[in-house]
This record gives C-alpha cells, sequence and structure tokens, in this order.
C-alpha cells in the first residue's frame, strides 16, 4: 500500500497479529507497548524480540513504528531504563512516546537515533508549553484530548513541532489519564499502566441523608470520540498524524476503523469535503459507546457523558475473517468468529475492497459437509463468493447504506 507522506494514519497494535491487520489496512505508522514502562499493562504487549519483528514488518511497507514509555516513573522503574532503550534503538523503532521528563536527556545520551516523542499523558493544551517542550528536543508532541480546534491551530502555529492529535476511541474522566480514582479504590495506578477504568464502573446515589435518593446507577464515563467528519480542517490546519486509541481492542474493531479512516483521509486529501454516510453508520456500529466530537469544537456537555445508566451492548457484527480463497471452487475459507446461518445477508470488505454485500447460500465445514449454520467460534467454513478475497478481509454482518 502507498504510504501517505503528508498525513499520517497512527494505529494501536497490541500484538503482532493486530500490528499486520493495522498495516494492511491501511495505517501509516502503528504504536505498541513493551512488557514494560507501558499505561496498558493489562494487555499482552511486546517483547524486544517481538518489536524487532515489528519493526522489520513495518519497515517493510514504509510504514514506522513508535514505542510507548509513558508511565509515571518510580525509583524501583528506573533499573532497566537505559538498556530497554539501548534494546529499542537497536531494533530500529522510529519514535519512543515520553511522559517523564527525565527519559529526554537520557535518551540524547544513550539512544541519540530515537525520536522523543510527547505523550498526551502530559495534556499539553497551550503553545507556550508546547514551546517548551520543543526547546528540550522533543520533535512531536501528542495533545491532551481536551485540546479545542484554537488550541490546535495555536500550537501549530507558534511551534515547529509536529502535531498529533487524537481523532478516534475512548476517552479519560481525568485529564488524559491523570487519574487517582484506580489506586484509591483498587491500588492500581493508573498511571503505572494499571488503570482499572473507575469511571466506567456504576455508583448508587445517595441525598445527604444517605438514602438512596434515586433508584438508578450513576457513572462519570466520558462517550467516545470521533473527529472523523473534521479531517479536511485538521489537514488545513497542518496537522501530522491522526491518533486512533485502543491497544486492548479486538482485530475486527482495528480493521474497520482504520479501513473507514483511510478512506476519510484520502478524500480529504483530494479536496472531497463530504463523509460517506455509509461508513458513520459503520463507525457506529462498531463501537458499543457513542461517539462525540468532545472538546473540539466546544466544551462537553451532558449530551457528551454517560451520568444516569447506559446500555453497551455488545457487538457481534463481526461473522469472520479470510484465511483462503479456493479459486477453483469460487469459495472463500472463513474462521468464524459470531454466529450466521444460511439465508443470512452479509457484507465483505478489506484492504482492496470498500463494501461486497451477498447472501449466503450454503455453508461447507472442514470435512467439506454442507452445515445449517457456522455455530462454533473459530470453526473453518467455507462460502461460496464469486470475487476473489484476499487473506485477512473481514465478514460482517450487512449493514443498510
Amino acid at each position: 500500500m502507498k504510504r501517505n507522506k503528508q498525513v499520517e494514519i497512527l494505529a494501536p497494535a497490541g500484538d503482532l497479529k493486530k500490528l499486520k491487520i493495522a498495516l494492511q489496512y491501511g495505517a501509516d505508522a502503528v504504536y505498541l507497548g513493551g512488557t514494560e514502562y507501558s499505561l496498558r499493562a493489562n494487555n499482552i504487549n511486546f517483547t524486544i524480540d517481538e518489536i524487532k519483528t515489528a519493526c522489520l514488518l513495518a519497515h517493510k511497507q514504509k510504514a514506522k513504528v513508535y514505542v510507548v514509555i509513558n508511565i509515571i516513573f518510580h525509583n524501583e522503574d528506573l533499573e532497566n531504563i537505559e538498556k530497554y532503550l539501548q534494546d529499542l534503538e537497536k531494533a530500529k523503532v522510529d519514535a519512543v512516546i515520553i511522559s517523564d521528563p527525565f527519559l529526554i536527556d537520557l535518551i540524547k545520551q544513550k539512544a541519540s537515533k530515537l525520536d522523543i516523542f510527547l505523550s498526551t499523558q502530559q495534556s499539553t493544551l497551550n503553545y507556550e508549553a508546547a514551546l517548551f517542550w520543543e526547546k528540550q528536543g522533543v520533535k512531536r508532541i501528542i495533545l491532551g484530548r481536551e485540546a479545542s480546534k484554537k488550541d490546535i491551530k495555536q500550537i501549530i502555529k507558534k511551534t515547529s513541532l509536529e502535531v498529533e492529535v487524537f481523532v478516534h476511541g475512548a476517552m479519560c474522566s481525568a485529564y488524559s489519564g491523570r487519574c487517582v480514582l484506580s489506586n484509591y479504590l483498587t491500588n492500581r495506578d493508573s498511571n503505572r499502566g494499571g488503570c482499572s477504568q473507575i469511571c466506567r464502573w456504576n455508583f448508587l446515589l445517595h441525598n445527604q441523608n444517605n438514602n438512596l435518593s434515586k433508584k438508578v446507577d450513576f457513572s462519570l464515563a466520558p462517550k467516545d470520540l470521533s473527529l472523523i467528519n473534521y479531517l479536511p480542517q485538521l489537514i488545513k490546519m497542518g496537522v501530522k498524524s491522526f491518533k486512533i486509541e485502543g491497544r486492548m481492542r479486538s482485530e475486527y474493531y482495528l480493521a474497520t476503523i482504520v479501513h473507514v479512516y483511510r478512506q476519510a483521509v484520502e478524500k480529504a486529501l483530494n479536496n472531497n469535503q463530504k463523509i460517506d454516510k455509509f461508513n458513520l453508520k459503520v463507525l457506529e456500529r462498531c463501537a458499543n459507546r457513542e461517539v462525540k466530537e468532545q472538546f473540539y469544537k466546544t466544551k462537553p456537555n451532558k449530551d457528551t457523558q454517560y451520568y444516569l445508566g447506559r446500555e453497551e451492548k455488545s457487538n457481534q457484527d463481526f461473522l469472520g475473517i479470510v484465511l483462503d480463497y479456493d479459486k477453483k471452487n469460487k469459495e472463500v475459507v472463513l474462521e468464524q468468529r459470531n454466529f450466521f446461518k444460511v439465508g443470512d445477508e452479509v457484507e465483505f470488505f478489506g484492504p482492496s475492497l470498500k463494501c461486497y454485500k451477498t447472501k449466503i447460500e450454503y455453508i461447507k465445514n472442514e470435512k467439506h459437509e454442507k452445515i445449517d449454520a457456522a455455530r462454533h467460534p473459530q470453526e473453518i467454513i467455507r462460502l461460496p463468493i464469486p470475487i476473489l478475497l484476499e487473506k485477512n478481509d473481514m465478514m460482517r454482518i450487512r449493514i443498510e447504506s
């Protein structure tokens, strides 16, 4: 795939398989965490050997790899950091994403080939702070999710920094992760990779007399972020990188979001301001929370957050992933993910395929026996499909245009 030099679609990679999916579906760069120093400690994450493999795979496709080192360091975290940075440099990592300031000088001294990106954990929202970090040697600044359109414009205008903006994914109820609720209630430090997402818990409401004031759950949970409608504006402003959140999300989520944003960016770069309504519907169905523009145009209000109860439906649109295509019999070989049956209307999408809609005429199991439905997760099945499909194309339920 031809990579874009003007702007970058930056995708999360929770493991090597997801990294391959992100690159195949159009990401210009990926960000990932090692087994230490990352704010997604509950994720599988990458060993040094896997980071080397990731760099080889990405660089072969003219894409880049950024490694996240964005915890707030305690003394016990310092022991191996120098060697770790040198290992990343040897692995040919393109940049590291840091939040603790001491790392800047250490990187310059011990691993100078690594570009330094400042994490959103620093909550940078004004140009004076951005200028400060620029003077320290930071090449790119990842703005806090709380940055408004005006903030972004001024920072780009008054600095020479590359600017990276979150365009899609989960929001934090605190300033870009600076939260102590998790520590306080579960003894898991959100600033060292252990966030237990207290903001998404449900709480009982009590009045001043300690009696239940309403029989309804209360939460602090913000709705998700989506800036897909503003990509042309962001490109015109000079934003360098569009960041998608979600290192712990599924392969289907990753493929879907990158696929949609790739199309939207290409349209915007060709001066096409119109956002595909079908793709907006795809985005809406992909996640289990509503999406909003959040801080971009105005301060968030009651409509951008869940307070009194919410419904987060489990998404079962993802039906299977393509393993192979049998040209002789015109059958796709598929690994099943959710239940479907003969007669269902489905659609396929992929890196080279926007959308192909069809009706399932028959299903074969691994023994080539016809069955009425695919009931077992990850079973290998065959379907009659007249068009050539590629490995890692996805099948989902049919979404009406």
